[in-house]
C-alpha cells in the first residue's frame, strides 16, 4: 500500500463514518498522511482527526476512535494507533512468506511453473475418433498429464487428417486397440479441421474447441477473432501481452522487478491466489482429463490482472519517480503474464509478446 492508497482509505473511513451518522463534519477533499518521523510509531501517521474535531464539536482523540474501527478493518492495515493528542498511526501488513514463496516460484520456474511430478507413476494410453474436436482434446490431455509426470499414448479409430498436423496434434497409433482404452468423447464440432483453420486459424480453433467443456457444444463462430475485451482468448492473450510490455516499459525507465517483494495493495490479493491456485488448477485438469479448467483459470488471471494494473500502475506516471511499490507490482504484474504464457502453452496456444 502506497501512502497514495492509504490516504484514500484513511478518507474512504472518513465517508463512511459520516454516512453512518457516527461523526458530523463535512468529508475533506483529501487526506495528508506522512511517513512517521524518527522514535514514532508504526509506517505512517495522519492528523486528520485533530482537523475534524473542531467541525465535528467532539475531542480529538473521539474522532480518532472513530476513524481507526474503520481505518483497522481495510485489508493492507496491520495496526491503527492513536498517539499524542489524537494522531492516527498505521502500521501496514507485510506481504506473507507464501506470497514471496509464489512470485519466486513463478520467476524460477518460468512457464513450467505449476508442472510436477504428482502423477509420475501413471502410464495412461487414450483412444479417440477420427473428428477434430477429440483429437485437440485428446492432444492437450495429453498435454496435461505429461506436465504432471504422467506418461501418455494416444490412438485414434483410423488415419488422421493432415490437417490436424497445423492444429499441433499428433497421434501414436491409428485402427483398433487389441483392448479397450479410456475414450476422448467431447461433443463433437461439426466442422473439419480445414475448415475451422480456413476461417479461424489455429490458435482461436483450439481456444474454441478446449473452452468449452467436453460434454457441452463448442461455440466456433467469428467471436473468436473479436479484437476487445467480449472476447476471452483476445483478453488472455492481452494481458500476457501488457504484462511484457510493462517490463519493456520498466527497462525504458531503468528499473526492474522487486525479486523479493510482494504488493501490499488490496488489489493484488485476488491476482496472488490465483497464481498460487494454478498448480493446483493444472493437476485437477489433469487428472479430470479436462483442458477447459485451465482455460477458465486463464481467464480469471486476466481479469485479475487487469483490475490490480488499473488500480495499481506498475509503471510511474508524468513526473513520478519508480519507486519500491512500482517495482514490487511489476513482479506480480511478470509472474502473471508468465503463468498466462504457460496456460496457453499447455493448450497449444502462442502467447505473443506484442497484441
Amino acid at each position: 500500500m502506497t501512502p497514495a492508497d492509504l490516504s484514500r482509505t484513511v478518507l474512504h473511513a472518513v465517508r463512511r463514518a459520516v454516512d453512518e451518522n457516527a461523526l458530523r463534519a463535512p468529508v475533506p477533499a483529501r487526506v495528508r498522511v506522512e511517513r512517521t518521523r524518527p522514535g514514532g510509531s508504526g509506517d505512517y501517521a495522519c492528523a486528520v482527526a485533530l482537523q475534524l474535531a473542531g467541525p465535528a464539536e467532539l475531542p480529538a482523540l473521539e474522532v480518532a476512535r472513530i476513524l481507526r474501527e474503520r481505518v483497522a478493518a481495510e485489508p493492507g492495515i496491520g495496526r491503527v494507533e492513536i498517539t499524542g493528542p489524537g494522531f492516527l498511526s498505521f502500521t501496514l501488513d507485510a506481504p506473507s512468506d507464501s506470497d514471496l514463496a509464489v512470485l519466486h516460484a513463478v520467476r524460477e520456474q518460468g512457464i513450467a511453473y505449476g508442472h510436477g511430478g504428482a502423477l509420475r507413476d501413471e502410464i495412461l494410453q487414450f483412444h479417440h475418433a477420427r473428428e477434430v474436436r477429440a483429437a485437440v482434446t485428446a492432444h492437450a490431455v495429453r498435454r496435461l498429464l505429461i506436465s504432471q509426470g504422467a506418461r501418455v499414448r494416444i490412438s485414434c479409430d483410423e488415419a488422421g487428417d493432415p490437417e490436424w498436423s497445423r492444429l499441433g496434434v499428433t497421434v501414436d497409433a491409428y485402427g483398433t486397440p487389441p483392448v479397450p482404452l479410456p475414450r476422448i468423447r467431447p461433443v463433437p464440432a461439426g466442422a473439419t479441421a480445414g475448415e475451422l483453420l480456413e476461417r479461424l486459424g489455429a490458435d482461436a480453433v483450439r481456444w474454441g474447441l478446449l473452452r468449452p467443456a467436453g460434454h457441452d457444444r463448442a461455440p466456433l463462430g467469428d467471436g473468436l477473432l473479436v479484437q476487445g475485451e467480449a472476447n476471452p482468448l483476445f483478453r488472455v492473450r492481452y494481458a500476457h501481452a501488457r504484462a511484457r510490455a510493462l517490463t519493456r516499459g520498466a527497462a525504458a525507465l531503468g528499473f526492474t522487478s522487486a525479486a523479493d517483494a510482494a504488493p501490499h495493495e488490496a488489489s493484488a490479493r485476488p491476482l496472488l491466489d490465483l497464481l498460487a491456485d494454478h498448480p493446483g488448477v493444472l493437476l485437477a485438469a489433469a487428472r479430470h482429463r479436462a483442458p477447459d479448467r485451465v482455460a477458465r483459470q486463464l481467464e480469471a488471471v486476466a481479469h485479475a490482472f487487469f483490475d490490480f494494473h488499473d488500480s495499481c500502475p506498475p509503471l510511474p506516471s508524468g513526473d513520478e519517480k519508480p519507486s519500491a511499490a512500482h517495482r514490487s507490482r511489476l513482479a506480480l504484474a511478470e509472474a502473471a503474464g508468465t503463468v498466462l504464457a504457460g496456460g496457453l502453452s499447455l493448450l497449444g496456444i502462442s502467447a505473443p509478446a506484442h497484441l
